[in-house]
């Protein structure tokens, strides 16, 4: 009594969607259970930080991983805030005007775990933002999965060498037999685009709608529907991806050492030296522009080398110039520092639970 199609639809949405988003946040979960299982046991595994994909500082592995540990944890409060806000109760607007009948709305609602009633019947069988809003959130999963997948792959290729996948996620070549292709994080990488599409499909279908239903409406649950399992799918299978991954520590700490990413530190031994930071900039650049020049590292060089292009360097620079020295003088709150490190693993692990 006093319920349309058109009410009906809206709160069966509203109902599958918060069970999806109670799955998604346990792939979420369990995706970042992994990443801090890899965080925990490589916070010592040193690597070169990267900023515009050259290497800028170095890192720890550990540091690495929980930076996308972050970004999935915002994912999770993404898919709760967005729960909340959609968890209304249509049920009772009817076909767009409410009914004449004496039905009780709180008590439907209350009965099916929603907040309360919507407050509008038109608004109540035409919205669809809550649906805009999960497509938004799946896009946001699939482009932090998608980092993830395209460090895999550069990290999988001989000319990085810093990590292998387990076999069962690659496959070889039809033709050339010494190829391992990283299929899973290539497909996650496609996959992504796919969902990115669901969101301007549904975006484009909704700009024009006029109060109330139209049945242009059905066509929201195939691009919701598809993009919800897509994601699912992604991240299940990137999670056990994660579980089954290889690091080549010496490959990373190979690249630690030959890349020059101590020039940093030698400029910041500078300025406690009381030197401007613009002029350590410079006498540092000129150092690393010899370095190059001579195919040499920076920490190949004498004091009374290094002394040539400042007075103001001393003795006390090589206690600066060594890779874990650099890390674990990054001590201030999301450092890479390896106490830091430690503590932020606490900190989202009391978040996760």
């Amino acid at each position: 009594t006093g319920r349309s199609r058109n009410d009906l639809v809206a709160t069966d949405l509203r109902l599958w969607l918060r069970e999806m988003a109670l799955k998604l946040a346990n792939h979420l979960y369990w995706l970042c259970e992994t990443l801090m299982e890899i965080a925990e046991e490589h916070t010592e595994t040193l690597l070169p930080g990267l900023t515009h994909q050259q290497h800028a500082q170095p890192v720890s592995l550990g540091h690495h991983m929980m930076a996308h540990c972050w970004a999935f944890l915002r994912d999770m409060e993404r898919l709760y805030q967005a729960t909340q806000r959609m968890n209304l109760c249509p049920l009772g607007s009817g076909a767009l005007a409410g009914t004449s009948f004496p039905i009780d709305r709180e008590l439907t609602a209350n009965e099916l775990g929603f907040h309360m009633p919507t407050p509008n019947s038109m608004d109540a069988v035409s919205d669809r933002d809550f649906v805009a809003e999960f497509l938004f959130v799946g896009a946001m999963m699939m482009l932090h999965l998608s980092r993830l997948a395209q460090e895999l792959i550069l990290w999988s290729t001989p000319e990085y060498g810093f990590v292998e996948l387990a076999d069962s996620y690659t496959t070889g070549s039809s033709m050339m037999p010494q190829k391992k292709n990283p299929d899973v994080p290539e497909l996650v990488r496609g996959k992504t685009g796919r969902v990115y599409g669901h969101l301007i499909n549904l975006l484009v279908m909704l700009k024009a709608l006029p109060l109330s239903y139209n049945r242009d409406l059905q066509e929201d649950k195939p691009a919701l529907f598809d993009a919800v399992e897509t994601a699912a799918s992604c991240l299940r299978v990137m999670t056990e991806l994660m579980g089954r991954l290889s690091a080549n520590r010496e490959g990373m700490e190979k690249a630690v050492s030959t890349s020059g990413l101590l020039a940093t530190e030698l400029a910041d031994s500078l300025v406690e030296r009381g030197v401007p930071f613009r002029e350590a900039h410079e006498i540092t650049g000129r150092i690393v522009l010899a370095a190059l020049e001579q195919g040499r590292e920076l920490t190949d060089f004498s004091l009374e080398e290094l002394r040539t292009f400042s007075d103001r360097i001393d003795e006390r620079v090589f206690s600066r110039l060594t890779v874990l020295s650099a890390i674990d003088r990054k001590r201030q709150i999301g450092g890479t520092a390896r106490r830091q490190v430690n503590r932020r693993l606490k900190e989202l692990e009391r978040l996760l639970r």
